[in-house]
């Protein structure tokens, strides 16, 4: 049986769909679990941007964090929602035909934050 969908403001998370940091972000988060250092490293921008994008992430349950020490790691929500998978399963087309979310990943790829590099 299926998970009843409650849990989503649909519109705002199509909202936070139509912003490509929020996509690139999403994108990344896909491969795993990343600190904040790692998606500042790969977006090339400023904490606060990343910080105030994550935020909104976690406010329309797309991303959920847990911190360690100092360090706030990301990932995407479980995907045991229907409305979620499919969600999920568009950022990955989106993927595929935007460049720059696939070059992303190839950044990470080479990306070194200091707690993963301790």
């Amino acid at each position: 049986m299926e998970t009843q969908q409650t849990d989503y403001d649909i519109e705002k998370v199509f909202r936070a769909l139509s912003d490509l940091t929020r996509l690139r972000i999403l994108n990344l988060l896909r491969g795993g679990e990343l600190c904040v250092c790692d998606l500042i490293d790969v977006l090339d921008l400023p904490q606060s941007t990343v910080s105030r994008h994550l935020a909104y992430l976690r406010k329309v349950n797309l991303v959920k964090a847990r911190k360690e020490g100092l360090w706030h790691y990301y990932q995407l929500v479980d995907t045991d929602v229907k409305f979620m998978r499919k969600v999920f399963e568009c950022v990955e087309a989106a993927s595929e035909a935007i460049s720059l979310l696939h070059k992303d990943v190839k950044t990470l790829d080479s990306s070194c934050c200091q707690k993963g590099c301790e």
